[in-house]
């Protein structure tokens, strides 16, 4: 294993930006991971974790330590004998996330299909919980395997030890920074069927009966084009330098229902929102965006917001810094607090 240094960052985020990394490598095997993780302990070196970078804004000035970019066995895949009516996959860490979706989906197997087109790497996905029309990829996990950066040995978790609620785990929250994850499991019930809840897809296949997985894989990515959030190496349109969506849609008391139809003037029943428990609600961060003045193609500086969906900060111009992607955020924030009294949380980590 390489260890290079002031390795510029931006290359390897979907958003190309950010400075560079002070050191940077790329481990395969777990140890390479104990090799580089050994590296920074020894040079007093903070460590960051980095995946396929999809979900990561870096600063302008880069990070001062050791970038670990964990793309461990890329291309295994291991299937075990089907048990009681279920599958089971082992999907090492740097295995592409949407090249495993198909993969299942050709199978045959429903769990994760609505999944599709979310770039980065299979490790990624139980951080933050990844959802997308109507999935969660926890409704699948039933293991993780990481290493303790603590005491470099390994460890698994079940799907209850995640932690798993909505973009949140362990990994994420209570334990951010303590593993890096290594492997995932997911099982899938072969008799399971698709169910459609979202009202794209719904449309969609409004003249289609009982669609196969690997049709709502298909569905998802096409829609996903139209809206801006498919992440495409070779596509050089501005809708598609993004981190996906920027924003993560706000959990509210049910109340708060009441000021936003005072704020807007409308009844509040008008107001999209989806019940998550007894006294909350979940709202549409993009809605809420729009009511508060900023269109599709809201510009300003060389950021904007995509013309396909209100959620996804686009490096518009190719030139945009991170100071022009978090000014942006900022202005959009702050108009939604001042308006609504309700705060919009960044969904890609920051890393600075």
């Amino acid at each position: 294993m390489q260890i290079e240094q002031n390795i510029p960052l931006a290359p390897y985020t979907t958003l190309r930006i950010g400075g560079p990394a002070r050191y940077f490598a790329q481990a395969t095997t777990e140890a390479d991971l104990i090799e580089a993780i050994t590296f920074a302990r020894t040079n007093d070196l903070p460590l960051f974790i980095l995946g396929g970078g999809s979900n990561l804004l870096v600063s302008d000035a880069g990070f001062p330590g050791l970038v670990l970019q964990a793309a461990l066995a890329p291309n295994a895949l291991h299937i075990a004998p089907p048990i009681n009516g279920e599958i089971t996959y082992t999907v090492p860490a740097g295995y592409d996330w949407d090249a495993f979706v198909l993969a299942t989906s050709q199978a045959g197997l429903t769990g994760i299909e609505s999944l599709a087109g979310i770039p980065g790497m299979v490790g990624g996905s139980p951080v933050q919980n990844i959802g997308a029309y109507g999935q969660e990829v926890s409704q699948t996990i039933s293991a993780v395997h990481a290493l303790d950066l603590e005491t470099l040995t390994p460890r698994t978790f079940s799907r209850e030890d995640c932690g798993f609620a909505y973009r949140t785990s362990i990994f994420n929250s209570t334990h951010r920074n303590r593993y890096i994850i290594t492997a995932v499991e997911f099982t899938f019930a072969l008799a399971a069927t698709p169910t459609l809840t979202y009202a794209d897809l719904k449309k969609h296949f409004a003249a289609t009966t009982n669609p196969t997985p690997l049709e709502i894989y298909e569905a998802v990515r096409a829609i996903r084009r139209t809206k801006g959030m498919l992440i495409l190496p070779t596509d050089a349109e501005p809708d598609f330098r993004s981190a996906g969506s920027f924003f993560k849609n706000p959990i509210v008391p049910a109340a708060t229902l009441n000021h936003i139809a005072v704020a807007l003037s409308i009844a509040p029943e008008k107001i999209p929102h989806w019940p998550t428990g007894p006294h909350e609600i979940k709202l549409p961060a993009a809605w809420l965006i729009e009511q508060a003045g900023f269109p599709k193609g809201f510009t300003q500086g060389n950021a904007a917001i995509s013309t396909c969906h209100t959620l996804a900060l686009v490096n518009h111009s190719g030139q945009a810094t991170c100071a022009d992607l978090l000014a942006l955020r900022d202005t959009i924030t702050q108009k939604v607090q001042s308006l609504f009294e309700i705060p919009l949380h960044q969904e890609p980590v920051y890393l600075s």
